[in-house]
């Protein structure tokens, strides 16, 4: 029985490693980690970075606007604005669990019954996700705080990826 219960544990230990890491690229899924944009006019384009389970909301933030400037770079514009910005628990922590638990019973035809148990969640935490709406611009970046040098951001954060 013990050795059923610890084979049982190290199994649920190794499925909590399967979570996905928080990598910056393209997501492949709509709740797939990573980045996806929406056009939604020229030079405007809605971003949204989503992390693994865990993942700093530092870092969901850092990875939006670093998709924010790879796109701006790659339209050939030199700034961007963010317009509008919405961080989410993308979803909630349904990681993988390992419960233990104990119960007692007694007699010889008849039962009585005590049980104790807990649960401990295996996964990382919630999933982020960061949504921001950029306009894109050339020349000069505007003196906002809400607007960015492209080249400056793809070199301070592309660092970090």
């Amino acid at each position: 029985m013990k050795r059923a219960l610890v084979l049982l544990a190290a199994c649920a230990v190794l499925s909590g490693c399967a979570t996905a890491p928080t990598v910056y690229g393209p997501a492949t899924g709509p709740r797939a980690v990573g980045f996806s944009e929406y056009r939604i006019e020229t030079g405007r384009y809605r971003i949204t970075f989503r992390g693994g389970p865990g993942a700093p909301i530092q870092q969901v933030a850092d990875y939006a606007l670093l998709r924010a400037a790879d796109l701006a770079i790659a339209e050939g514009y030199d700034w961007f604005k963010v317009a509008d910005r919405v961080m989410v628990e993308a979803a909630p922590d349904n990681g993988p669990r390992i419960s233990i638990g104990a119960g007692g019973g007694g007699g010889y035809r008849s039962g009585v019954g005590v049980g104790l148990g807990t649960s401990f969640n295996l996964g990382g935490g919630p999933s982020l996700a960061q949504t921001i709406e950029v306009l894109m611009g050339k020349g000069p970046r505007p003196n906002d705080r809400d607007a960015y040098d492209a080249r400056e951001i793809r070199r301070n954060l592309g660092a970090r990826t």
